[in-house]
């Protein structure tokens, strides 16, 4: 989710243009509201299905997820943001995909949802079958043939997460005093 300076709308939270419906008692995004006047960096954004690099089928909206190729600093790797929570354990086609990438990039799923919480669990698959998941300090790997292995943050690793998420705390509230509070 796109930060846009020119909506005043943080990374990671919905953006008030997004067009939403109650079906069955559960809000369902389905589309933006100035899609024809929408800022630069939106018209910019393409996911992996806009960019073609998925079938005619795979649309996020069937899918269920969003799929995308980031790069961060030095490392690539597939993005699959659930629309809804378990989408990826339920959708074959998902796992095809991530099946397709993790033998060349790390596959992160994570639910949309909730972006601005740093104990936000997500999931790292990697070559030849190993699996990580993150709940906060705590890493869970599992490798075929292997026993479940849980790991910890070293305290150092601890501290600096922590400082880190202080800092991004402060940052988010500074904004949204700037932009006149919570929308």
């Amino acid at each position: 989710m796109l930060r846009v300076d020119e909506l005043k709308k943080l990374g990671g939270v919905d953006c008030q243009h997004q067009c939403k419906s109650s079906e069955s008692g559960e809000a369902v995004s389905f589309g933006c509201a100035i899609h024809d006047r929408r800022p630069q960096i939106c018209r910019n954004y393409h996911c992996l299905w806009l960019a073609g690099g998925l079938t005619d089928g795979d649309r996020p909206d069937k899918l269920g997820a969003v799929v995308d190729i980031l790069t961060l600093g030095a490392e690539t790797r597939l993005s699959i943001q659930e629309a809804r929570p378990g989408a990826f354990d339920a959708s074959t086609r998902l796992q095809e995909i991530a099946a397709q990438y993790r033998e060349s990039m790390p596959v992160r799923i994570v639910e949309a949802g909730n972006v601005l919480d740093p104990d936000r669990p997500f999931r790292v698959l990697l070559a030849q079958g190993e699996e990580h998941r993150v709940e906060g300090e705590w890493t869970t790997v599992e490798r075929p043939g292997e026993a479940i292995h849980r790991l910890r943050l070293s305290l150092i690793a601890r501290l600096a997460r922590r400082a880190g998420i202080w800092l991004r705390r402060q940052q988010i509230a500074g904004s949204r005093s700037r932009s006149g509070g919570d929308r």
